[in-house]
């Protein structure tokens, strides 16, 4: 999550505290704490500081969409029956501080059934059919008609009811001294499934709000509908009716939705003609106000204009776009690529759904990666807030192209192998009055929490109300709508402490103390619509992904809410860039290898991480990458491979491998790099920005709107003179050797040597063995390192290899064979080289298998 203010970095400003944790939003100071019931005895604490962007007044982005725009034809929801639900979150817990023993040296990861890769009930899923993952021309008939009757497919599915949820006692016995509140917490959640249940049919068709609520269209004419308790009188208005609030007004049934059925004309045409600008007229209790419609699917900024408009789309038949490529199977291991579409072009532009689909996801698929997260897709009238201030939720942003354009990248992914994860934001929503969902009936009620809980005052955005039954209705819908209209095979949701917590994560310090997670500062309602959410995509898409943005560590996170837990797939695992920061600010005798195991091994038993050396933000205009850490401004002037290079640059070379592959080795289940990283993109990103003068008085400089750092130079890594090429290259080989040997999901985990005088790191995942010596000077000859399996060991991955910008001190064809002799308390050992800042990973050759071609 980026934190900007009228487009500037929130980290340039004074704040309270230390800045840290930059693997999103919020922002941490590292302490010694108590992690519970983590891997390993060690943890970190973290005050949480956070920032968000103010809406700007004025909007310089101009809509790139085309002409015409697409919407599906759905038929009207006769059921009506709902009821408001309201349901306290204050609620007591026992205060009881636990502390877990382990093993100091040993990490034994249990993995969860969850994490095999699976394929669900009448899923679509098959493997790519050539070695490329893509397909011949041209789909089976069989896939083809597999994904097209995917939506029938899943409306004849139930989500399993709610069990016991009692097995996370089981998992960990210390929650037992909280299970006042787990229970209760449960009990909210249960009780919402069952309130679903008897009033709306079940969560499948109440996550099908989209075919009641906006626009829907049967064969007779167009309905349109619209909660807003708040309004006292209602219009729908546009071009099709000259924008008069006089010719369609609407009427309020007993729950507060108003409606209005517009008959097709007498030529059998609808009433509302395709790309039709549409808003409703409502007069509210703070005066006359035009909204978009909270449901509406797409929206534009027309050129030279400020506020957006809601566009009606539901083109013909035949300019429809159709999918021909079913979901790829789900991974056992995740490499995740994260993207922001507008940025993705080399050139200094807003790219296209059109120019990624056909040059970025290539790439992707080239480099390694089994997924790519795409950023800034719901519908943002700020684009420098990087897509985290939504407006239009149903909506896919209109600056990068049509609705079609986007089905159409999605479906390439597919037909490459690749899943598509998209960053959904439910956190919160945009402080925009004009465009959003803020003040849409004329209150600061409606879909958020009135008064200053409804308010967040860091992000300067609305909060949602997450125990309403129409907020629940529009959240779960959305989430249905993304996977089920578009095809995205999963999300990862964005500022899931903030949602959890009434304090948000906002200066708190958490240090691992379980009363910290579970007490009268949690927002149980919050948390219950989080276990619903993963109930419903789980239920209904058995291959779903989903990953929670959370800095806090809360227990029983990435637990199936079957279990009692909140049913994460994933939790991003926020600590490590932090940790990195913390490293890179200190020389390198100053490094602990103890610190760096710990941050990247701190993690709960049972829960699966998704890992990141580096975050997004890292790469926002006023903060570093690691690249910038390491080598700053002499990456301008020695990248060339035709000049001699600088120790600095040396430095940074070696070292940027060597944090990338341990942090994939030991940090997680899953790996995340944001796009460009790989290769040390040389620039920051900065978006687009007017000169501001701030209330308080201050005047921040913009850009002049300029769009020459808001891109990615994919150019660097490609170009065979540059050193970037050496960085690039490498990323490609981490990410084969994962997809060959699969050791970040191996169930065999040991580290066997943290040594603070060698400056080594060794350890074993499934039949490879890791050697990390990230000495300065120092080179070891004979150097003996443990392992547990007997036999022959190759070279899978050497960091020092030429092609990856290294000196080549390592031979390719030797072998190590195993002796009897036990080390660092492991039965066998070999002897090895291993010279200064170099990592080098070992594969045991079984029948023998080649070593990874790299």
């Amino acid at each position: 999550m980026v934190y900007t203010m009228y487009g500037v970095r929130l980290p340039t400003v004074p704040l309270v505290g230390r800045l840290g944790c930059r693997g999103s939003r919020f922002l941490a100071h590292r302490k010694n704490g108590q992690f519970p019931f983590c891997l390993k005895n060690q943890s970190h604490s973290w005050k949480i500081l956070a920032g968000k962007p103010l809406e700007s007044g004025s909007q310089s982005s101009t809509a790139t969409a085309s002409e015409k725009v697409l919407v599906p034809g759905t038929e009207i929801d006769d059921s009506s029956l709902r009821e408001e639900l309201q349901i306290s979150d204050d609620v007591g817990s026992l205060v009881v501080e636990n502390e877990i023993k382990t093993e100091e040296e040993e990490i034994l990861i249990g993995l969860s059934s969850s994490s095999e890769a699976t394929e669900g009930e009448d899923s679509a899923s098959v493997q790519p059919l050539d070695g490329d993952g893509e397909t011949e021309e041209g789909a089976s008939d069989a896939s083809f008609e597999t994904i097209s009757n995917e939506s029938a497919i899943i409306k004849e599915r139930v989500v399993p009811p709610s069990a016991i949820g009692q097995r996370i006692y089981e998992i960990d016995p210390f929650l037992n001294s909280h299970r006042d509140h787990l229970d209760y917490r449960y009990g909210q959640y249960k009780r919402m499934r069952e309130a679903i249940d008897k009033y709306e049919g079940g969560l499948e068709k109440f996550s099908r709000g989209y075919e009641k609520f906006g626009f829907t269209r049967s064969e007779t004419g167009i309905t349109y509908r619209e909660w807003a308790p708040g309004a006292k009188w209602a219009a729908l208005i546009g071009d099709f009716n000259n924008w008069n609030p006089n010719a369609d007004t609407m009427t309020r049934d007993e729950f507060a939705v108003w409606e209005v059925f517009l008959p097709n004309n007498a030529d059998g045409s609808p009433a509302i003609p395709h790309g039709s600008k549409v808003k409703i007229r409502m007069e509210t209790p703070s005066g006359i106000k035009d909204s978009i419609p909270a449901w509406i699917k797409f929206s534009v900024q027309a050129p030279g204009e400020i506020p957006y408009n809601g566009i009606y789309y539901d083109p013909p038949e035949e300019e429809k776009y159709v999918f021909k490529y079913p979901r790829p199977n789900k991974p056992k291991s995740l490499r995740i690529y994260e993207s922001h579409v507008g940025m993705s072009s080399p050139e200094p532009i807003i790219n296209t759904y059109a120019s990624f689909r056909d040059d970025v996801l290539p790439r992707i698929k080239k480099l390694g990666y089994n997924a790519v997260q795409i950023m800034a897709i719901q519908e943002h009238s700020y684009y420098a807030s990087f897509g985290y201030h939504v407006t239009n939720f149903f909506a896919p942003s209109s600056r990068f192209g049509t609705p079609d354009e986007l089905k159409s990248l999605i479906d390439k992914a597919h037909k490459l192998g690749l899943l598509v994860l998209m960053d959904i934001v439910h956190s919160h929503a945009s402080n925009n009055t004009l465009d959003g969902l803020n003040m849409f009936d004329g209150t600061d009620a409606c879909y958020f929490h009135s008064g200053a809980r409804g308010y967040h005052w860091v992000w300067d955005s609305r909060l949602f109300n997450y125990g309403h039954w129409e907020v629940l209705r529009f959240l779960l819908s959305n989430a249905r709508w993304w996977l089920d209209e578009y095809k995205f095979d999963g999300f990862r949701f964005d500022g899931v402490t903030s949602m959890m917590y009434t304090h948000h994560g906002l200066q708190v310090a958490f240090t691992g103390n379980y009363n910290e997670y579970f007490g009268v500062a949690t927002d149980v309602d919050a948390v219950a619509y989080l276990m619903l959410a993963n109930d419903l995509i789980h239920g209904l898409f058995p291959n779903a992904i989903t990953i929670g943005e959370d800095v806090s560590g809360m227990p029983t996170f990435c637990i199936p809410t079957q279990d009692g837990g909140v049913g994460f797939d994933y939790r991003l695992h926020m600590a490590v860039a932090d940790e990195w920061v913390e490293i890179l600010k200190k020389r390198d005798e100053h490094w602990k290898m103890g610190d760096i195991v710990h941050a990247l091994t701190n993690r709960r038993w049972l829960e699966k991480c998704v890992v990141y050396a580096e975050s997004h933000d890292q790469a926002l205009v006023g903060d570093k990458t690691i690249a910038f850490w390491l080598m700053d401004k002499e990456m301008y002037d020695y990248m060339t491979l035709d000049r001699p290079s600088t120790p600095i640059i040396d430095r940074g070379i070696a070292l940027h491998k060597m944090i990338r592959l341990v942090t994939m080795g030991l940090g997680g289940e899953g790996y995340l790099n944001f796009m460009g990283n790989e290769f040390g993109h040389s620039e920051w990103i900065d978006f687009p920005r007017d000169d501001q003068l701030l209330p308080d008085g201050r005047f921040i400089h913009g850009n002049g709107n300029s769009y020459d750092k808001c891109r990615r130079r994919f150019d660097l890594g490609d170009a065979d003179y540059l050193r970037y090429r050496g960085l690039q290259e490498f990323d490609i080989a981490m990410q084969h050797l994962e997809e060959k040997y699969g050791f970040m999901t191996s169930e065999h985990q040991y580290i066997s040597r943290k040594h603070e005088g060698d400056k080594l790191i060794v350890f074993e995942r499934g039949e490879l063995v890791f050697v990390f010596n990230f000495h300065w000077t120092n080179s070891y000859s004979d150097y003996r390192v443990g392992c547990l399996n007997p036999g022959k060991y190759k070279v899978g991955l050497d960091t020092d290899d030429p092609l990856f910008g290294g000196f080549g001190r390592i031979s390719h064809t030797a072998e190590y064979f195993t002796s009897e002799w036990s080390h660092d308390d492991r039965p066998r050992s070999f002897l090895i080289y291993a010279p200064s800042r170099t990592a080098v990973v070992y594969a045991l050759q079984r029948n023998e298998v080649e070593a990874v071609d790299i």
